[in-house]
């Protein structure tokens, strides 16, 4: 089948699930994924022959999109902070807001002369520690998570990405000491009550680890009153402690660290004007 025959076949496929414009990233995501072709490729050769066994491919995709299954569980990988990273059903996938934590850091950071030590906790693809490390050469950088098969997936990314970064196994709620003291704690940790589901679209809900995405409506700041405590503990004096948050419980989380001791503590918001993180001074 001619690729421009195509194109509008999967676009008839697709068109009662997705919006153009998300059928159209699909589509090129795909012919970049399955026959190396770049958009201007693809404009200059409309008649380009897919091979039958290619062509098996997207038909196979197009009927996992039908179910939403995300398209970056179908190519393997996606871009986080300007790489690129390897995800599966084990870790979440990468979000824009998750960058904006990263580049919070680095603001503060960056010019920073300190050999600095940092600790992620709940890693899954590695996305912060990893970008981290490519931006503070100089940073001893360590990633904690709950799930072997994520750190198996993170362990890949930072080779992928040229960087070290010390992983290991830890249930952190079950921990009562961290081994080392850090200049920087972050973490991601799970955040979404039960409650909110019902916001959680299908491509997330279905697909995605559970295991990294909620909480119960009980204790929702259970990772981040268990991290605060570790930090009081394990933050080098005037250590900063990082977190991206659960937008609608920003006034409980500061409450939460200034209870713990914590000082100067700054919400931000997202892109979309969500309060999404939160910094924190230890005293």
């Amino acid at each position: 089948m001619e690729i421009s025959v195509f194109k509008k076949y999967f676009f008839d496929e697709l068109k009662s699930v997705y919006p153009e414009t998300e059928i159209q990233s699909f589509f090129y995501l795909l012919t970049e994924h399955f026959l190396q072709l770049r958009r201007i490729d693809i404009a200059l050769d409309p008649n380009f022959e897919i091979a039958k066994e290619k062509l098996n491919l997207f038909k196979e995709s197009i009927e996992k999109l039908k179910t939403e299954f995300p398209v970056q569980y179908i190519i393997g990988e996606t871009s986080f902070f300007g790489l690129d990273f390897f995800v599966n059903e084990n870790t979440l996938i990468p979000r824009p807001e998750t960058e904006e934590l990263v580049q919070w850091i680095l603001n503060d950071f960056q010019d920073s002369t300190k050999k600095l030590k940092i600790l992620d906790i709940g890693t899954g693809t590695g996305c912060i520690p990893i970008s981290l490390a490519k931006n503070l050469p100089n940073a001893e950088i360590h990633a904690y998570d709950i799930s072997e098969e994520a750190l198996k997936m993170a362990k890949k990314n930072a080779e992928r990405n040229e960087v070290t970064v010390h992983f290991q196994k830890v249930n952190i709620l079950e921990t009562e000491k961290l081994d080392t003291d850090f200049d920087i704690i972050i973490s991601n940790p799970p955040y979404v009550r039960n409650l909110e589901k019902v916001e959680i679209k299908k491509n997330v809900l279905e697909y995605e680890p559970h295991l990294a995405l909620f909480v119960s409506d009980d204790d929702p700041l259970i990772f981040y009153r268990k991290i605060a405590e570790l930090a009081k503990d394990n933050l080098k004096e005037n250590g900063f402690l990082y977190y991206e948050i659960n937008q609608y419980l920003g006034k409980e989380t500061i409450k939460l660290v200034e209870k713990l001791g914590f000082k100067n503590v700054e919400l931000h918001k997202d892109i979309f004007q969500n309060d999404r993180m939160l910094k924190a001074e230890k005293k």
